[in-house]
């Protein structure tokens, strides 16, 4: 599957205004790197593809749409408008790391500083070591439940929307989303599905919910004691928020911690670096 945005149509332009016949690029969106050749007919892909130089140019002129090229070398934007939440979701590229997703205009990753799989190995690292089995909230483009699933002996993912799903199966970085192995994906409300799981089932559990104005009932009390209710006893949670720097952040922040208590954690650490907090099911041992 060969997936491109304008950061690597841009460079295709210049090598070709510079008389350029060949070039290494990515046809992956950073996975992996690739040498094609470039002639008057336009860039020439794997299997002897060819992308015109009109279908680059339109690439490039899209700020952050991605485009899957098909045998034909005709393009297809990663862009959904879904059914089930009335929000449009799309793929975004980025200029030297995974792409990220957007959801009605949000972007679900940070993109500043880090990179989205930087970004979801910092949320990651907050609660290392992981181990045993492990949910993760709000699928989205997997990466969580994936960088979890190297060290966890289990991993349940669940997503609210069939369109987000449907944008990850395109994206070159998702695809152990859907190998098999020891990921398994739930599709459906976390509220109606979470009631589903049994008492003390995960060991672990990773909250990563779309902002307040999207997803307001996954930073409930309600949502928190289910979850809590899902935590072995020496369980952990980490659940980000967004930058504790910002206004809006930092007020977000304090009502969660206030609700993680009232829910029944014992104790809840700041995870700045991951813009988020650890909660725990039992105050941790020194």
């Amino acid at each position: 599957m060969i997936v491109l945005s304008r950061w690597q149509a841009l460079p295709f332009l210049i090598a070709q205004s510079e008389g350029v016949s060949e070039l290494e690029t990515t046809l992956d969106l950073n996975l992996t790197r690739t040498t094609v050749a470039l002639t008057d007919a336009g860039v020439v892909l794997p299997e002897g593809v060819v992308l015109s130089w009109e279908a680059v140019a339109e690439i490039a002129d899209h700020d952050t749409g991605c485009f899957v090229v098909d045998e034909n070398g005709e393009l297809e934007r990663l862009y959904v408008f879904s059914p089930a939440t009335k929000r449009a979701v799309s793929l975004s590229g980025h200029p030297t790391g995974a792409p990220t997703m957007f959801v009605a205009g949000f972007p679900m990753h940070r993109t500043k500083a880090v990179d989205p799989w930087q970004d979801t190995e910092h949320k990651i690292a907050a609660v290392t070591p992981i181990s045993g089995r492990v949910l993760d909230i709000c699928m989205g483009l997997g990466y969580t439940a994936i960088l979890a699933s190297k060290s966890a002996s289990s991993v349940t993912t669940i997503e609210l929307d069939p369109a987000v799903e449907a944008i990850a199966q395109r994206n070159p970085w998702s695809q152990p989303l859907f190998a098999g192995g020891k990921i398994t994906r739930r599709l459906g409300d976390a509220f109606e599905v979470l009631k589903t799981l049994p008492e003390g089932a995960f060991d672990v559990v990773l909250h990563d919910p779309p902002t307040m104005q999207l997803a307001g009932e996954l930073y409930s009390g309600v949502f928190y004691r289910e979850i809590l209710r899902v935590l072995s006893r020496r369980g952990k949670l980490f659940h980000y928020i967004g930058s504790p720097e910002s206004r809006h952040g930092a007020t977000v922040t304090k009502g969660v911690v206030k609700r993680l208590h009232e829910a029944g954690f014992a104790a809840v650490a700041a995870a700045p670096d991951a813009y988020g907090v650890v909660a725990y099911r039992e105050k941790p041992r020194r």
